[in-house]
Parts: structure tokens; sequence; C-alpha cells
């Protein structure tokens, strides 16, 4: 739970960080905070110059707070990204356009799976 917290506060600081003359005069327009007292908990922020964050969480089943939310990040090219993410018992996982993925399966081996799901199917196994 201590990473998770620590995590999204090092990026609220990092999305906060200024970045160009533009960003230092930047100001709040959002920062609305809930405390439901029971572990539940919500924050939004916004500012001027298009930063953004929002982000709900609840008590997880391990004692963890559960978070859902996203913030923008700045892109050189002066847009912004958006980074969805959820933090709970299996850790932070963002999802994103920026973040890598993996190439796509060639034709072949989508062949192969279904001749072994196949094989499974009629029972045959190999040792």
């Amino acid at each position: 739970m201590k990473f998770v917290v620590a995590f999204t506060c090092l990026v609220a600081v990092a999305v906060a960080a200024p970045q160009s003359d533009r960003d230092r005069d930047a100001t709040i327009i959002t920062d609305d905070r809930v405390d439901n007292g029971d572990g539940s908990f919500s924050y939004a922020f916004s500012a001027s110059n298009g930063l953004e964050m929002e982000v709900a969480g609840a008590p997880g089943s391990e004692g963890q707070s559960n978070m859902r939310g996203y913030y923008l990040l700045p892109l050189e090219s002066g847009g912004f990204a958006r980074v969805e993410f959820v933090a709970d018992e299996a850790g932070f996982q963002p999802q994103s356009d920026l973040l890598p993925t993996p190439h796509p399966l060639p034709e072949h081996v989508h062949e192969l799976l279904r001749i072994a799901e196949r094989q499974r199917a009629e029972g045959i196994t190999f040792d």
C-alpha cells in the first residue's frame, strides 16, 4: 500500500512540475479531495496548462488501497498523453498508447495454437 501511495504522489509531483515558462504561470483550476473516513477516497486535479489527474480509491482485501484513475503527461510535441491505471492486489497496471505492446503473433503461430487446441480436445497428450 505504501508503494502505491508513494508512486501516486511521485506521479502527481512529476505531472505538476513546471515544464516551460507557460507552465510556471499555470493556475490550479480544480483541486477536489474527498476522504470518506472508511478508507475510500477520491481526488481530482486540473491546471490551466492542461495537466489533469483523477483517482478514486477503496480499501483492498489485503489491507492495501485499491485505486483507479488517470493522469495526463505532457508530450514534447505539445499535446498530452492519457495514462489510465488500476492499482490493486495485482500491482500497478497502466494502460496508454504510449506504452509498448508486444508484436502480433505471426499467422503460423496462430495455426499451431489451433492445432494444439484441437489435439487437446481429442485427448492427445505429449510427455
